[in-house]
């Protein structure tokens, strides 16, 4: 996020947990809808990044992408109730405080959003969200919360004034 005022931009990460993506099974639909969503919303996306699924590899990816960085990193995949669905885990092992009004209105979205057990959190500057891995489901849990985004990051960075 920028210090300057009136600047706006927001920047944003996408983490796609797939092992079927890390394969090259699968194509990452998902983490371009997200990318997507998060552009057409004010955010520019400076980085995508694909990891297996499973809680070290969820956790070592966020540790990465968090540091130094001030902004939203969203993760789409292993929400869900499968033994390698371990975003929640991963994410968990790298917050410093969690953000469950964000994750509850993600899951009320949608009745499907009630199997997700994605968490959101915040590690230093960056908040972190978990989406489930369908392009569809992925996007409407981020579109349930994206109006609240930019004043919680500025929040995060105590540029908000407001209150």
């Amino acid at each position: 996020m920028s210090d300057e005022p009136g600047d706006d931009r927001l920047e944003a990460k996408v983490l796609t947990c797939s092992d079927g993506v890390v394969h090259g099974t699968r194509e990452d639909k998902s983490g371009e809808a997200l990318a997507e969503f998060l552009q057409a919303n004010g955010f520019d996306v400076v980085e995508r990044r694909v990891t297996a699924d499973g809680t070290d590899n969820v956790a070592a990816a966020l540790t990465e992408m968090s540091e130094g960085f001030s902004g939203l990193i969203a993760s789409t995949g292993g929400t869900g109730f499968a033994p390698r669905d371990q975003t929640p885990e991963g994410t968990r092992a790298v917050i410093e405080r969690e953000a469950p009004g964000l994750a509850e209105a993600m899951r009320l979205c949608n009745p499907l959003g009630r199997l997700s057990r994605g968490v959101a959190g915040v590690r230093g500057g960056t908040i972190i969200v978990n989406a489930p891995g369908s392009t569809k489901g992925c996007v409407e849990q981020l579109a349930a919360v994206i109006d609240v985004l930019p004043h919680a990051l500025r929040l995060l960075q105590d540029t908000d004034r407001s209150h």
